[in-house]
């Protein structure tokens, strides 16, 4: 028995809100754990409460009214033995009113401020005294919840869960609803208690809280068990430390947050051994075209680029799909990686698509490759949505004939119309703006699946690639190609705004070229398009010798693409721009670039527009156009600061994880990857090292155990989506 339906305590309308939650198992109900606590084991004299801290005092209303100024607000005076406390309420009903009439005993709950009157509580919680009433026992778990479902239901929901392994008796036969405590709304019963665990038969849960790994797994780590971890998360003792179990420090916060850790690996790595059973292309190392290629490159590649190339090639030859992430900060010579993986593959007969997320870095790719590939004799087709009809017809015929080696284009790359005779090989730029059925779309293009080449410009911390990149396998190209020199990074008030303009005066004039980007305004396109218009406006107003130009994604992809090659050519010399341009645009000549408002920015967008300039052997500068401090707010002033002082790629990419979380650093909506609900890459990370240890050996030599913990936190964690 594990669905909450089988609980016959429990209504309908819970259940529905439990699932509000993701919640419809009873190990999912288990493993529902607390935000954090409040302690109700022990009533503070009002004279002994201290400001800022939070306390349970008891006593009797003295005084109570509704008050008009400064706003309508319920006020009333509790009064101990040591003194008064006022209680405001500045929203409330009329049965609160009620219950707070003069003469009325109450225990209340909440954080002690300093007020008009000496110590008061703004909106605690209430709840009447008598003489019989006793404190709690342990310290009162406050949940994550829902709107229709209250503290106090979840915790009768979750008592009754964790009681199911104590039942040795049948239900009685009285019946009684539970309600809900005073103050807590007017909602209807969702738990009947005719009994603590009516209807289910003796000892049927206890299966919920028994262990799924060997003991040994456990115990150079010196974790409790399952059964005491949940137990002592849902009550606390007294003399718990408060402190250590709101920070998730004590020893059973550990020992779940390994178990969670440790689902996520042992989950990933049978997909990565599951892969192996899958036929896919072996290709062998090239000894023709790549070595052609290497020939006629007006540069050497770095050692980390040479090591990279090694590894790809190694994969190509294996009879599984590889499913490799490369990853490399902002010019690091990632694409010419990714030829050398698509010469092997045409080399021998297989065909190449290359995918990537916008038209400007799409053909990119596609002048880059061609520039490259045409001197072998090679044949491109350039696929994407803007097309004529005529265009798209003669590429897609090309691709389905094997007449075309490589194919590259955007999202236009995976629909259905397209057909290749022999996929081999699927590169995948900027992977992470792809979602997951985007790419599984592209990767049954393949006959037998083709393999896959993932590249990143946003270094991924280590624990994150550990965590949510266990199933793949990681290169990463560590060093910058020789004869780029530093991007210098200025922080400057927009109050120096007129400085600004004349640097890009000066910086154009001397055959430089600048980029001025506009500010991220993620809440209105219409708004930012709006902002790059008037800044175009503005700087063709400002900089009547010079030759301005203008991008924006609203713009059709023909005058994108005019745009952009007149800059790449020389004829534009400032480029307004919006983050159109964040990824994959390469000027050389271009050494300037300003990004307004930049407060408005992530970090990896920040470092993903720096590195647009930088590009070439000139000194090149970003300058950060931010709000005077006094409207900065402290997320922001702390961007601002870690892309003030790093240029590397990995240390912003840490600092971005620690800043968002991994939800967002991810971007999880799209990339089908499920988050981690109780441990934190940062603090666990020692517990992930460990659960990547174990992780081969339990699936080994315990199968079925890994199976049974894989249930208990799948069903918690969510289905495992995985490309």
């Amino acid at each position: 028995m594990n669905n909450l339906s089988e609980i016959k305590t429990f209504s309908k309308p819970l259940i529905a809100n439990l699932q509000k939650l993701g919640i419809s198992t009873i190990q999912g109900l288990l493993l529902h754990l607390p935000l954090r606590y409040i302690d109700e084991t022990r009533i503070t004299a009002i004279r002994d409460c201290r400001q800022g801290f939070e306390a349970q005092c008891e006593g009797e209303i003295v005084h109570a009214e509704v008050t008009y100024k400064p706003r309508k607000a319920l006020i009333a005076r509790l009064e101990d033995a040591s003194g008064q406390l006022t209680l405001r309420f500045l929203h409330f009903y009329p049965s609160q009113i009620a219950a707070l009439k003069v003469g009325t005993k109450l225990r209340v709950y909440g954080e002690v401020r300093h007020g008009f009157f000496g110590y008061e509580m703004v909106h605690p919680t209430c709840k009447t005294a008598g003489e019989k009433t006793m404190v709690a026992e342990t310290l009162t778990p406050v949940y994550p919840t829902t709107a229709g479902l209250t503290q106090a239901t979840i915790r009768k929901a979750i008592a009754i869960a964790l009681n199911l392994n104590k039942i040795s008796h049948p239900p009685s036969r009285g019946r009684a609803r539970v309600g809900v405590e005073s103050g807590e709304g007017e909602e209807s019963s969702q738990i009947d208690s005719t009994h603590p665990h009516p209807n289910l038969l003796p000892s049927s849960g206890k299966v919920q809280l028994a262990e799924t790994l060997p003991a040994g797994v456990y115990k150079l780590l010196n974790l409790p068990s399952f059964s005491t971890s949940i137990h002592a998360l849902h009550n606390p003792t007294p003399d718990a430390n408060l402190n250590a179990l709101e920070n998730h420090a004590t020893p059973e916060w550990r020992r779940l947050e390994f178990d969670e850790l440790l689902a996520q690996q042992l989950s990933m790595r049978k997909h990565y051994i599951k892969r192996r059973s899958i036929n896919a292309p072996s290709i062998a190392v090239s000894t023709t075209l790549v070595p052609q290629m290497l020939q006629n490159l007006a540069f050497t590649l770095t050692n980390s680029q040479k090591k990279v190339i090694a590894e790809i090639s190694t994969d190509l030859t294996q009879p599984h799909p590889m499913q490799r992430l490369l990853q490399g900060d902002v010019g690091s010579g990632k694409t010419i990686v990714a030829c050398m993986a698509a010469l092997q593959a045409i080399e021998h007969g297989w065909q190449v698509a290359l995918m990537a997320p916008t038209e400007i870095l799409a053909e990119q790719h596609y002048k880059k490759f061609s520039q490259w590939l045409v001197p072998l004799n090679l044949n491109i087709a350039w696929l994407t949505g803007s097309q004529s009809k005529k265009e798209r017809e003669l590429a897609l015929t090309n691709i389905a004939s094997g007449h075309a080696q490589l194919a590259v284009g955007t999202h236009a790359l995976f629909q259905d119309a397209v057909t290749f005779k022999s996929l081999g090989l699927a590169i995948i730029d900027e992977q992470h703006r792809f979602g997951v059925q985007q790419r599984l779309a592209l990767r049954k293009k393949g006959e037998p699946e083709p393999h896959q080449l993932m590249m990143s410009a946003t270094p991924i911390p280590r624990t994150l690639s550990m965590s949510y990149f266990a199933d793949l396998d990681v290169s990463v190209i560590d060093e910058l190609p020789p004869g780029r020199t530093p991007i210098v990074t200025k922080l400057v008030s927009d109050e120096r705004r007129d400085e600004i303009l004349q640097r890009v005066r000066e910086a154009c004039m001397a055959g430089s070229q600048a980029y001025w980007v506009c500010p991220l305004i993620e809440e209105s396109e219409a708004l930012q398009l709006q902002t790059a218009n008037d800044t175009f406006a503005h700087m063709q107003e400002t900089f009547p010798e010079l030759k301005v130009g203008l991008v924006h994604g609203r713009m059709k992809p023909a005058e994108k693409q005019a745009v952009m090659a007149q800059f790449s050519a020389g004829a534009i010399q400032l480029l307004v721009a919006t983050t159109v341009i964040e990824v994959g645009v390469d000027v050389p000549n271009a050494s300037l670039m300003v990004i307004e408002h930049a407060e408005r920015a992530g970090l990896s967008q920040l470092h993903q527009l720096r590195g647009r300039v930088g590009r070439g052997a000139a000194k090149s500068t970003c300058i950060l156009l931010y709000q005077s401090d006094k409207k900065l707010g402290e997320i922001a002033r702390a961007r601002l600061k870690v892309i003030f002082e790093n240029t590397d790629g990995f240390i912003i990419a840490q600092a971005d994880l620690h800043l968002r979380g991994p939800g967002e650093f991810l971007g999880t909506r799209q990339s089908g990857v499920p988050m981690l609900k109780i441990a934190d890459l940062e603090r666990d990370a020692d517990l992930l090292e460990s659960a990547k240890n174990v992780a081969d050996k339990l699936i080994k030599e315990y199968p079925q155990a890994v199976e049974k913990h894989l249930e208990r936190w799948m069903s918690h964690a969510g289905e495992l989506v995985k490309v």
